[in-house]
């Protein structure tokens, strides 16, 4: 099936791989998953994904209602700041609403009831290559970090959530982490009903000791009597997604630079903001090397340096591989650039396009 580039296409057989590394957790060690919709809320795959997974969690009112509507199951609401508003609508899809400070606790406890109420930790520890993700930088502001406060509050909560980890594929650090946890707050995790570990534990990666990984999750639930949650978001659907494009002009400037119909700030921003160059599923061997670059007027809008096996010529598929964690969910109208399609590759194998973006969609964004 010929699509029009550029598009996003998910290969559920790829997220499949996924879904049942996330079952064999929750097997192994009890630990229920619920799909961090930051990450990803492509909704058009979420009745594969909610076979395998426990439910949503979200960060903003309009996430929790879409994991309400689309994946149902268990959804946990937690936002940064809420405003009341926010919280009158809220409690109408949420089963554990998490608050991020005592203060938003204290003023809108009242209002979330019959929702089971959690807060947000501040460890004061962190896994995280990037200080722009680090949950426990200096003055951060996610979480409680005064325990003594924290324990004040036991009465009005029934469980924690802890998230301090980003791309953390090391077992040995993760349980480093969850000793720590243990030591420190499980004076007060014994009196809770659950507890969140939050998300960025990449247990999915080929080759992760899964079952080690599950028994020290299913020793620290028993431990402390608590049922333990993670919150997988790149996990869920690293390796799954590809941004497809085609070149629409090769030009030279000391080096060869293919330009492609689709562009980095609005199609794939996480690696502008990270500064990090764009992944191909290719073995990147050949002769030929390209700077790929998008067409916006964004003079650092590039993808990266490629070697390819053969010259590029106008109209050549250039697929850009982990195209949808932080992605898709960041797309934009920059430079009024065409909006990638929405495609899937089914497990029968049948391709779908499942959205598609116009004019319209563009001149509605704003008004």
């Amino acid at each position: 099936m010929k699509i029009a580039t550029p598009y996003y296409l998910i290969d559920e057989k790829k997220l499949l791989r996924n879904m049942q590394i996330i079952e064999q957790v929750r097997l192994l060690s009890g630990a229920k998953s619920v799909l961090a919709l930051k990450c990803f809320s492509t909704w058009c795959v979420f009745d594969l994904m909610k076979q395998y997974m426990d439910g949503t969690t979200s960060s903003s009112l309009f996430e929790a209602r879409l994991g309400f509507e689309k994946f149902g199951k268990e959804t946990h609401a937690y936002c940064v700041g809420y405003s009341e508003s926010d919280i009158r609508a809220v409690v109408g899809y949420a089963d554990k609403v998490i608050f991020n400070s005592i203060s938003q606790l204290e003023r809108y406890c009242d209002l979330v009831k019959p929702a089971k109420l959690g807060l947000r930790v501040n460890p004061g520890f962190s896994h995280s290559g990037f200080d722009l993700a680090d949950p426990a930088r200096k003055y951060s502001r996610l979480g409680v970090a005064d325990k003594q406060m924290l324990a004040q509050k036991l009465p009005q909560l029934s469980g924690l959530m802890f998230h301090y980890n980003c791309e953390n594929d090391d077992l040995e650090t993760f349980s480093q982490q969850l000793d720590r946890i243990g030591e420190c707050y499980g004076d007060i995790l014994r009196q809770l009903e659950w507890v969140s570990l939050g998300g960025g534990l990449y247990f999915t990666k080929e080759g992760y000791p899964v079952e080690a990984f599950s028994k020290k999750l299913a020793d620290f639930a028993a431990e402390f009597g608590v049922q333990v949650y993670l919150e997988p978001g790149e996990s869920a659907i690293s390796g799954c997604a590809e941004l497809v494009t085609s070149v629409v002009d090769v030009v030279h400037n000391e080096i060869d630079i293919a330009i492609v119909d689709a562009s980095v700030e609005p199609h794939m921003l996480d690696l502008l903001i990270y500064r990090l160059s764009a992944k191909m599923e290719s073995t990147n061997c050949g002769e030929h090397q390209y700077m790929v670059a998008g067409r916006s007027c964004l003079a650092g809008d590039v993808f990266g340096n490629f070697q390819f096996k053969d010259k590029l010529a106008i109209g050549d598929e250039i697929r850009f591989a982990d195209a949808a964690g932080y992605t898709m969910v960041k797309k934009n109208w920059f430079n009024g650039l065409q909006m990638p399609a929405i495609a899937v590759r089914r497990l029968d194998g049948t391709v779908e396009v499942v959205r598609q973006f116009t004019y319209s969609d563009f001149l509605n964004n704003l008004s």
